[in-house]
């Protein structure tokens, strides 16, 4: 049994109904399209110069295990700190990572 009915002049209203109610979802779909389109893409903050990675002890920062160049996709958790601040975690022995090599970066024989 269909449940759509039986005669022509509903079926035509019904036909009508329809064509009005998809109309009005293609202009909400195009009105929420152009918004996203309006909106602003978001802005990354920059990326820091370098890195101090450090163990993670209980939900803190632990003790310094080494330092990275910013690209670095090595590093597993860190801190951005500054290029006086990278030289000096290395001059205190902190390691230098072996894939980014900051120390070189920086002018230090590791």
């Amino acid at each position: 049994m269909s449940e759509l009915p039986p005669d022509l002049t509903r079926l035509r209203t019904l036909e009508t109904w329809l064509r009005l109610q998809l109309a009005n979802v293609r202009a909400r779909i195009q009105h929420l399209e152009q918004l996203e389109r309006d909106r602003p893409a978001p802005v990354r903050p920059p990326r820091p110069d370098w890195l101090l990675e450090t163990e993670r002890l209980g939900g803190r920062d632990g003790r310094a295990v080494r330092v990275h160049a910013g690209g670095c996709g090595q590093v597993a958790r860190g801190r951005a700190i500054s290029r006086e601040q990278a030289v000096d975690a290395l001059g205190q022995g902190v390691e230098a990572c072996y894939g980014c090599r900051p120390d070189t970066e920086l002018g230090i024989l590791g």
